[in-house]
Parts: structure tokens; C-alpha cells; sequence
């Protein structure tokens, strides 16, 4: 079941994070660090109504955070459709022991049809450079990868913005 995440949750959500880090290092990965995903910007989150888990038996071991709001980071680039009305995905994250199991479509599924059901022109996120599975992953889902930012505290590599207009 996929909604919205509570208060209450964060420690488990920050426990989610936290496996997910560790796993993307173990594998070469260094997106997610001391940083970031932080405590506070899921605080925002949930008090936004923009974060939502993705509960299984009462274990949450997913999350996404769908979003009205534009970072500054992503005001440089030209997207495919105007800066008007667009939804933006942040932290997407499934814990690795559920990982390969289709959860991260069906938390993606959940926000493209949140963002059509509320007529957003499209859906735009950021992921990190030497994120090969991430990359494949939303290019699938027919993402088009537009430019790059970068997120100093997270890494020296760039992010590429991907956009999927509705």
C-alpha cells in the first residue's frame, strides 16, 4: 500500500535511507551520504503532504517524495514543457532486501498517475551520473534526459534531469 507518510515514521524512513546508502556505497555508488537524504528535508516532506511510503505489512520499505516545488538547482535547465505546472520526484528509495521486485515501478506508477489525476503537464527528477541501473531505469519508464546540475554536498559528479511529459 502506498501513502502518505507520517511524523511518527521518520525514524523508519530514516533507517531506509540509511540501508539504501549503504548499499549504493557497498556497490560503488556514492549518492546518498551524511547529507543527504537528511532528517529535516523529510520533516518538509511530510509536512508538505509530498512524502509517501510504501507500506507492506506494516514494514515501510519504500519511499518517494512527489512534489510542486522547483529547486533553484533546476532553474538553468530547458525542459521539455513550461515552468508552470510540473510535479518532481526526490529520494525515491526501496530497501535493498526488497530491491528487484518491481516496487520502485510501482512507486513510480503512483506518482505519474498522482501528477495525471492532477493535471500536471509533466514529471521531472535528477539522478546521479554514475547511477547506471537508475539511469536505465527511468529512460525505460520513457524519461528523457535533458542536462546536468550538481549537488556539491552529495558528490563532485553531475545529476542528469530527466523529464516525462504527460
Amino acid at each position: 500500500m502506498i501513502r502518505r507518510a507520517k511524523i511518527s515514521e521518520i525514524n523508519d524512513i530514516m533507517n531506509l535511507t540509511k540501508a539504501c546508502a549503504a548499499h549504493m556505497i557497498a556497490n560503488g555508488i556514492y549518492q546518498w551520504n551524511e547529507h543527504y537524504p537528511s532528517r529535516e528535508a523529510f520533516m518538509t516532506d511530510i509536512k508538505r503532504a509530498e512524502l509517501y511510503v510504501l507500506d507492506l505489512d506494516g514494514e515501510i520499505i519504500g519511499a518517494i517524495v512527489i512534489s510542486t516545488k522547483m529547486d533553484e538547482e533546476y532553474v538553468p535547465i530547458q525542459w521539455l514543457t513550461p515552468n508552470e505546472n510540473n510535479s518532481y520526484i526526490h529520494r525515491l528509495c526501496v530497501h535493498p532486501q526488497h530491491q528487484g521486485r518491481g516496487y520502485a515501478q510501482d512507486l513510480m506508477r503512483f506518482a505519474e498517475d498522482y501528477s495525471r489525476k492532477h493535471n500536471f503537464s509533466s514529471v521531472r527528477l535528477d539522478t546521479f551520473s554514475q547511477n547506471k541501473r537508475n539511469q536505465r531505469f527511468y529512460e525505460t519508464r520513457g524519461y528523457r534526459r535533458l542536462a546536468d546540475i550538481y549537488f556539491p554536498k552529495q558528490s563532485e559528479h553531475p545529476f542528469h534531469c530527466y523529464e516525462l511529459v504527460l
